[in-house]
């Protein structure tokens, strides 16, 4: 419930500090007097866009406050928001002047989504633009779902359609990647089966080099070999000349200690030289000259080679990362094929439920159309309207939105012998606004907002007819907190309390201010609504009536 609102530098509000009651309070004054700078206040606290225009000569910034008493189930939202709960909550918007906007709770700053997923549960306004929205059928399902008790069903349905939604986005952008990158993806491939090929985790190619070497110089080595065999061990070789040298200095080793040692030495060379002349023909006879192999070396180290200039690296381990880099890039899309599996089958699951929720709920809406169109049928023939006829058309679509499968329309005739078409087409002004005032009456009851606004919704209407509406709205008025602009003292005559809106000149400025109206003052207010400014005796006696009737 609206306990409070205090505005500060807004437009041509100054400073105003309103208190408020339970009950139906109207809101009257002359045509300009500033009701809509209240509205647009209250809107601030909604969390609307913050027109910084309206910002006031007397300063750089604008305050709106209110007071609001709330219940104990909001707790759980302050513990979610971390905010101090109070049971007399103050919200508050700031506007600057230099284009910023802040919003508190309870002091506290907060995001202006958060303060308007508080505030649009605690304040209701509905005004001319409301009454056009009844023309929009989107507004109408989500009316119908609100009357029908089905805004739990209807909500249980959005969170799984925009799981849905949000699913096939999902799978329609990867499906999307893999169509443009489908080239990479053979290049990829390609690349790595290459590298595969060359078997580079158990080959050392190093070691492969060096045997292409070794047999590709096989036959000039043997022969180097046997030379080195022949010079040291044929007929008058080394080997030979080297023995005739030990055994003539070894009749003289006895002649000094020096010569004894040469003698030494030339035996250890001449049997050093013969193992090596046996090492030179093992050599030789291991030497296997393989044309096949060595074919098959080039052809092994000529793609090595090439896959190195390729992807421009100098050696084996470099080759090896870049194999790697491949492959984890292949991973991943691998990754993403099986992911995409993987969404096809959610998002066929969810369209399955999906088409069960909305069948189930058209069914439920389907239910409940008969009763909400005689209940308010009789809501509009209080209003004067006896000959209404009112249907709620559904259609099953193949298409699934939001608000599931149903196509409504709303068929609406307000004159006996006048076909029902749809009510965007067929109601005039004064109907709307009572075809609109007869849903929100229902609607309040279903919603229990603790305060409802109504701007004009006796737009288009007088005499009897606005006598009805106020009494109706003062039915309202006695379970929960409403409030209504009017400009009809029909209406204004059925308040429990009444504001006046007003503006005058102070020190060469115009200000708009508010005021509570009591007994002759409000006896005064309804009279000059019905003759204007100059009040007459008659004026004041059918102030009075209204007042009592």
């Amino acid at each position: 419930m609206l306990r409070a609102l205090r505005i500060q530098n807004f437009a041509l509000i100054d400073a105003l500090n309103l208190s408020f009651n339970e009950g139906f309070t109207v809101i009257t004054g002359e045509t300009g007097s500033g009701k809509s700078i209240l509205l647009g206040a209250l809107n601030l606290i909604l969390g609307e866009r913050s027109d910084f225009s309206l910002i006031g000569p007397a300063g750089d910034k604008a305050i709106v406050e209110v007071d609001c008493q709330i219940h104990t189930q909001w707790k759980s939202f302050f513990n979610e928001n971390d905010l101090d709960f109070e049971l007399l909550t103050t919200i508050r918007r700031e506007i600057h002047a230099s284009g910023k906007s802040r919003a508190f709770i309870n002091d506290t700053p907060v995001s202006l989504s958060t303060l308007k997923e508080l505030s649009l549960h605690l304040i209701s306004i509905h005004s001319q633009y409301n009454t056009l929205e009844l023309k929009n059928t989107d507004y109408q399902l989500q009316m119908l779902d609100t009357l029908a008790d089905l805004t739990h069903d209807r909500a249980s349905f959005e969170t799984t359609y925009y799981k849905w939604k949000s699913l096939s986005n999902e799978l329609e952008k990867l499906k999307s990647i893999q169509r443009n990158a489908s080239q990479r993806l053979d290049y990829l491939d390609f690349q790595v089966k290459e590298l595969v090929d060359l078997q580079l985790e158990s080959t050392d190619y190093s070691a492969l080099e060096s045997e292409y070497k070794l047999i590709e110089s096989a036959e000039d080595i043997q022969r180097v070999l046997q030379l080195v065999h022949a010079a040291v061990d044929e007929d008058n070789g080394i080997s030979d000349q080297l023995n005739q040298l030990f055994n003539q200095l070894s009749r003289h080793n006895g002649v000094s200690e020096d010569l004894s040692q040469l003698t030494e030495r030339l035996k250890a060379v001449s049997v050093e030289l013969s193992d090596l002349s046996k090492d030179a023909m093992r050599l030789n006879d291991q030497m296997d000259y393989q044309p096949h192999r060595l074919v098959e070396l080039e052809d092994r180290i000529n793609r090595y080679n090439h896959v190195l200039r390729k992807h421009q690296v100098s050696d084996q381990p470099a080759l090896i990362e870049i194999w790697r880099q491949f492959e984890a890039e292949l991973n991943g899309t691998s990754k993403d094929m099986h992911r995409m599996e993987e969404l096809e089958n959610e998002v066929n699951a969810f369209h399955n439920t999906l088409q069960e929720l909305a069948n189930s709920l058209h069914q439920k809406r389907s239910e409940a159309t008969e009763t909400l169109s005689i209940n308010l049928k009789s809501i509009l023939t209080d209003l004067k309207l006896p000959e209404t006829q009112l249907t709620f058309q559904l259609a099953r679509r193949e298409a699934l939105t939001s608000s599931g499968n149903t196509g409504l329309t709303i068929l609406f005739s307000a004159n006996k012998g006048m076909s029902p078409v749809p009510v965007e087409k067929a109601a005039s002004g004064g109907e709307l606004s009572r075809l609109m005032l007869a849903l929100q009456k229902m609607i309040s009851t279903k919603m229990q907002l603790p305060t409802v606004l109504f701007d004009e919704i006796d737009t288009g209407v007088s005499g009897e007819v606005a006598e009805k509406m106020g009494k109706l709205l003062k039915e309202m008025g006695t379970t929960m907190q409403l409030m209504a602009i009017t400009h009809l003292p029909q209406v204004a005559s059925k308040g429990t309390h009444h504001l006046r809106v007003e503006k005058s000149i102070k020190q060469d400025t115009t200000v708009t201010s508010v005021r509570s109206l009591i007994d002759t003052e409000r006896e005064m207010e309804i009279a000059r609504l019905m003759s204007g400014e100059e009040i007459t005796d008659a004026a004041l006696v059918a102030a009075r009536q209204l007042m009592n009737s």
